[in-house]
């Protein structure tokens, strides 16, 4: 039987929390983390290296589309996604990284850096290493590619069977979505409040790193998720999401911060810790959800923009 966008995003919904429930209780059983004790460069390049996770998948996915399908909205849609939305990644990492992280362990990446603006300092530090600027770029491209194989191949009998009728007939792309915006104020609030006044060891500074990823995902939901709802695959975003969750619990929770291939500033996080995968930041693992999600409904919009044959103007605010 096959379900409408509604029943689909309920179940996804549910997949998810019936994962999440059960995980949150085990991972709170672990009162005394270990700390991993770490030699002299215990993982020469093993930054530089896991890049491999998302490049490999990339190529894979990227021969694949070239051999199979010869749809010119579909490459113009990933391309102008992947334009948009790798540059927000560059610069979280130039203007904000020195705020969020610190790279301790430079014998895990080639050592070649490029410049990232301090603001406590207010000065340029030559010290991010080039493997971020691939691994956003890399990243965006993974997640994006996986979606429209799935929405193409493995998920294809989901996806809308009239796209090209339904972006015709769709008054405009923005539209007011207030779910989501009450959904990321109350967030927005809520954070604030756990990193002031709650009894933990991080109440100083201001939880920027929660507040950006939540503005990052609630941003384009507001303006776009009504219009978009229907449009997603969800079965393909659930495939999308779950694979993304594998690769990280193993490139960042078992890697990249137990080896200190990336450290997280914790002023700057809410002060909610896993403490068993080396006092590892919420947010991390909210960033899993938060890139699918965004990634998704910024590559739907641009292909309902190019389905529709409109002008961007008309598409995206109606003829009036």
């Amino acid at each position: 039987m096959k379900l409408t966008p509604q029943k689909d995003f309920k179940i996804v919904s549910m997949m998810i929390g019936m994962l999440l429930f059960p995980s949150v209780l085990t991972l709170l059983r672990v009162e005394r983390p270990g700390t991993l004790v770490l030699p002299d460069n215990p993982s020469p390049l093993g930054y530089t290296w896991s890049l491999l996770l998302f490049i490999v998948p990339i190529v894979t996915i990227l021969a694949w589309l070239h051999l199979n399908h010869d749809k010119k909205f579909l490459k113009k849609s990933f391309w102008l996604t992947i334009a948009t939305l790798a540059p927000i990644g560059f610069l979280l990492d130039i203007f904000l990284g020195n705020l969020f992280f610190n790279f301790p362990n430079h014998e895990a990446t080639i050592q070649f850096n490029l410049p990232g603006y301090d603001l406590e300092t207010q000065k340029w530090l030559w010290d991010l290493p080039i493997e971020e600027f691939i691994f956003y770029g890399s990243g965006f491209m993974a997640i994006l590619l996986l979606y429209i194989w799935c929405d193409e191949f493995w998920f294809g009998a989901y996806n809308l069977p009239d796209y090209h009728g339904e972006t015709k007939a769709l008054e405009k792309i923005v539209a007011f979505h207030p779910r989501s915006a009450i959904l990321g104020l109350t967030l927005v609030v809520l954070g604030i409040i756990y990193k002031k006044f709650f009894q933990h060891q991080y109440n100083e500074g201001f939880p920027g790193y929660f507040i950006f990823l939540t503005l990052v995902s609630i941003v384009p939901s507001c303006a776009f998720f009504k219009a978009t709802f229907r449009f997603i695959n969800w079965r393909a975003f659930s495939f999308t999401f779950f694979f993304l969750l594998l690769v990280s619990l193993m490139w960042e929770a078992t890697l990249g911060v137990p080896y200190q291939w990336w450290t997280y500033n914790y002023s700057q996080m809410l002060g909610i810790t896993i403490g068993a995968w080396g006092n590892l930041p919420i947010e991390a693992a909210l960033l899993w959800m938060a890139v699918t999600f965004t990634t998704v409904i910024i590559y739907e919009v641009i292909k309902i923009w190019l389905h529709s044959g409109r002008r961007a103007r008309e598409a995206f605010f109606g003829k009036g």
